[in-house]
This record gives C-alpha cells, sequence and structure tokens, in this order.
C-alpha cells in the first residue's frame, strides 16, 4: 500500500512541475526579434495560439489564458484588440460583450471601470473569475515570455497602439497585424522598426507592399487558411519571409479527420507558423518537426 502512495505522490509531483514550466521566447530588441522571424532553412517552426489558446475553464484574449498556453509549447499569441467607450485599450474580439463576457451589448458602450467589473466566460459559455484586460496589462505580461501578433479591430486607431507598445517598451515581442497594403504602409511609417503581418498570396501581392515603402525584412506573410500553391512559399522564403498558414477552421477539421500529423505535413511544405485554435496538438507536431530536424534557438527557454 505505501509504495502505491509514493508512486501516486511522484505521479502528482511530476504532474505539478510540468504544469508549472513555461516555453518562453525572449528577445533583448526588436532587431533580434525580427532576425529570429526572418526565413532561413534553420527557422525554428511555431504555433500561433488563436485567440491566445482558449479551452474549456480558459477564455479567449484573457492573460490566465496566455499563461496556460505557454505550459505546453513557445507560442507567437493571436489576440484582439478593442476601444472601449473612454478610448481605453482591451482584449475583445468581438463588437458585443454577450457571447465572452457577463456583461451585454456593444464594448463601446462601456467605460474601462465598467468592463473590469464583467467577468469573462469560456467558449463553452462557463462564467470564470477572470476580467478583461487592457493592453497594456497583456503587454506587460507578455515581454520575454511570448510573440504578439496584435490584431487590431475596425475603429481601433494603429497609432494608439503602437504609443502602447511603446509605453511598455514591447516592441521586441510586438508584431502588428494588417489587412491590406494601406495599413501595413500607414504601420510602418508610424513604427519603421516594428514587425507586421500582412496578407500575401503571391508575387502582386508583395509587390504592392514594397511599391508602399513596407521592406520585406519587416513582414511577416499571412498566406490564407488553405494551403497555397508551392511557389508562393518559394517567392516568400527568398525575401526571407516567414509564412504564417491560418489552420484555425477547415485545416484543423482535417487533422482532427486525418491526424495531427497534418501540421506536421504544412511545414514540410513550406509554412513557418501555424495560426491553429488546436495548439496543444498541433505543437505536439512541431515538437516533433523540431527534433527530427535538430533545431536550436537561443531564445527559447523552459523555465
Amino acid at each position: 500500500m505505501r509504495s502505491v502512495f509514493v508512486v501516486l505522490l511522484l505521479a502528482v509531483c511530476s504532474w505539478s512541475f510540468a504544469q508549472q514550466q513555461s516555453y518562453l521566447l525572449q528577445f533583448k530588441t526588436s532587431e533580434e526579434l525580427r532576425n529570429f522571424l526572418s526565413y532561413s532553412p534553420k527557422r525554428i517552426p511555431l504555433i500561433s495560439a488563436h485567440r491566445g489558446g482558449p479551452e474549456k475553464g480558459y477564455p479567449e484574449n484573457a492573460v490566465e489564458t496566455f499563461q496556460h498556453s505557454i505550459g505546453f509549447q513557445p507560442l507567437i499569441i493571436e489576440c484582439d484588440i478593442a476601444l472601449s467607450k473612454d478610448s481605453a485599450l482591451v482584449m475583445m474580439h468581438d463588437d458585443r460583450l454577450d457571447r465572452t463576457t457577463t456583461g451585454t451589448g456593444p464594448i463601446q458602450d462601456y467605460t474601462l471601470d465598467e468592463l473590469k467589473k464583467l467577468q469573462l466566460k469560456d467558449n463553452d459559455g462557463n462564467v470564470t473569475s477572470f476580467r478583461i484586460p487592457t493592453l497594456d496589462e497583456v503587454l506587460q505580461w507578455g515581454k520575454g515570455k511570448v510573440i504578439f501578433t496584435l490584431d487590431v479591430k475596425r475603429g481601433v486607431p494603429f497609432e494608439k497602439v503602437i504609443a502602447a507598445v511603446r509605453r511598455n517598451q514591447a516592441e521586441s515581442c510586438s508584431v502588428i497585424i494588417t489587412y491590406n497594403a494601406n495599413q501595413a504602409a500607414e504601420v510602418h511609417k508610424l513604427a519603421e522598426d516594428l514587425m507586421i503581418s500582412a496578407s500575401i498570396r503571391g508575387k502582386e501581392d508583395l509587390e504592392r507592399l514594397n511599391s508602399y515603402g513596407v521592406p520585406d525584412n519587416r513582414l511577416i506573410a499571412f498566406v490564407g487558411v488553405s494551403e497555397p500553391d508551392a511557389s508562393v512559399y518559394q517567392l516568400l522564403h527568398e525575401h526571407k519571409i516567414q509564412c504564417i498558414l491560418g489552420t484555425m477552421g477547415n485545416l484543423d477539421r482535417m487533422a482532427i479527420a486525418r491526424g495531427d500529423k497534418v501540421y506536421y505535413d504544412f511545414v514540410s511544405h513550406g509554412a513557418d507558423v501555424l495560426s491553429s485554435d488546436r495548439p496543444k496538438e498541433a505543437g505536439q507536431s512541431l515538437k516533433q518537426y523540431i527534433t527530427d530536424h535538430k533545431l536550436t534557438s537561443p531564445h527559447l527557454l523552459v523555465k
């Protein structure tokens, strides 16, 4: 009986230790981040946790969810920035509060103080004790832990987001998501040192971005939510631009149906980052890819 107890105790201690570990991405400067995100055959493929990696008990766009998510693999955290009634930058995907909080109605009807009184709900509708974070709180938490891709929702000025990045000295962990060449050019004009995620589906998109003054070494390319032609990967990699493949949706469902090895295959075909609603499962495949290809980086730490 005593030996069984000892085995159970060791198992619990081992589980607790695993849960306390965090996989970190650390960069001292925006230049270090830029070099890390520049494509080379030895690049480290990463998971981008869509909306931070929500799961049961952990709501989307919550710091507690981000912290939970980095207990399993190093991550890019994709998260969403909205504007309160009193112009505070807060983390929220939807225009309305009903789905993800205990509030109702448009987020822009609430001041920051009012939003802070609400509780976040997970994707099953369960109310948690977690609160809506501000962008400042998120950036302060994330330095030395993750890379953020910041999705700036409609009506939120880029200059306010960039000011928050500057205020929190978070240039070394921040990438700004844009959806067209005009937005990318605006962000680059406001902050020439920051990395930009831009939609690039082929040569014309890249040439348009370049003609708008956005250089290759400030870009990471979102190539869509289905696998692009191999020539797209080849073109972007020749320009040392890494590629984000959006697996959230159809490709995540493909992995459920066919097995998680498809994530490994996506990277073998040319994807560098997988933006997924299944970060744990996709992350296991990428861990195997990293092991198989003997990939290392001084920027990846486990603590």
